[in-house]
């Protein structure tokens, strides 16, 4: 699970600054979409949790499929062809879905128990035995685990790093605490987003939140650190 050195405040200032910001909603409508007129190209990345009828369908819901392999593309990633194998047909796919099986399926990351979340949990294991393939670290382990539990767990790619930092104890716990503060708050604020923009019901808080930071930050991503 990603974890480093910036206290939980600052990150949940910067949070908010970047989903109370105005341009906010124009650029959800601009990544997905809804806000360009028709036949006009939009972010591949919005085609990431409806490709094949998403990663959470209750029949591949706890296990990675070649779908799954490819929605992760839509967001430039892509899986070491060795690993995506091993995956798909070898023992790293059945320890994947014996672990997916105690990740919760179909609840927000807001109405979860931090303890689906925490160290040593089904989902930090998960993260950390894909984070430890070769070729695959952080991102990818994220983005592949988001695509299953959309709701859950959250993308957390360089940009939204740099973006917000990395908070102790974990992004994920602190996100889940940001989330959860002044009576959800925040994930009101991102669902009425979401409304605001046109956009799916099918996409979760989680996401909007990703692509609200990833795209109030674009502009100053030649300052990220490598």
């Amino acid at each position: 699970m990603p974890s480093s050195a910036l206290p939980a405040q600052p990150f949940t200032e910067r949070l908010h600054a970047f989903v109370t910001d105005p341009r906010a909603l124009t650029d959800l409508q601009d990544y997905f979409g809804t806000g360009r007129p028709s036949g006009t190209p939009a972010y591949t990345g919005r085609r990431f949790e409806h490709l094949a009828g998403g990663g959470d369908r209750p029949d591949i819901a706890d296990r990675i499929t070649a779908e799954d392999l490819v929605a992760v593309q839509t967001l430039s990633v892509t899986v070491p062809a060795p690993v995506a194998l091993d995956i798909l047909e070898g023992p790293l796919g059945s320890r994947l879905s014996a672990l997916l099986q105690a990740v919760p399926r179909g609840i927000d990351m807001a109405d979860a128990a931090a303890t689906v979340l925490s160290g040593g949990s089904p989902s930090d294991q998960a993260w950390q035995l894909l984070h430890d393939q070769h070729g695959v670290g952080p991102v990818i382990a994220g983005k592949l685990l988001a695509r299953k539990r959309p709701q859950l767990l959250p993308v957390y790619d360089k940009v939204v790093r740099c973006a917000l930092g990395r908070p102790r104890p974990s992004f994920w716990l602190t996100l889940h605490a940001a989330l959860r503060a002044d009576d959800r708050a925040l994930h009101r604020r991102l669902l009425a987003l979401r409304e605001a923009a046109g956009v799916a019901r099918t996409v979760s808080a989680l996401r909007v939140c990703d692509v609200v930071v990833w795209m109030g930050h674009r502009a100053q991503r030649h300052a990220c650190p490598r």
